[in-house]
């Protein structure tokens, strides 16, 4: 039986991000996802969305068919 998992080059966030302190976010996606860690990312609201910022992801956690993602936001590109 295979696992599914999910490749992602981008992060997106859909407005769910909450922020842990200063420039650092979590971000609960729902399955296994599987994101580069310590790379610049790009950070958008929805997939065909703008660029919202930079991101860099330093923490990811695998549980109860959720991805717990954790970022600093690197550098904003808009204030929306």
């Amino acid at each position: 039986m295979g696992m599914p998992l999910e490749l992602n080059t981008m992060i997106v966030t859909k407005g769910r991000e909450e922020r842990i302190e200063n420039n650092f976010f979590k971000l609960e996606k729902d399955e296994y996802r599987l994101y580069p860690m310590h790379i610049p990312l790009e950070v958008k609201n929805s997939i065909s969305g703008e660029i919202r910022g930079i991101a860099e992801i330093y923490k990811l956690e695998w549980s109860d068919q959720k991805t717990l993602i954790y970022f600093e936001l690197k550098s904003l590109e808009s204030t929306n």
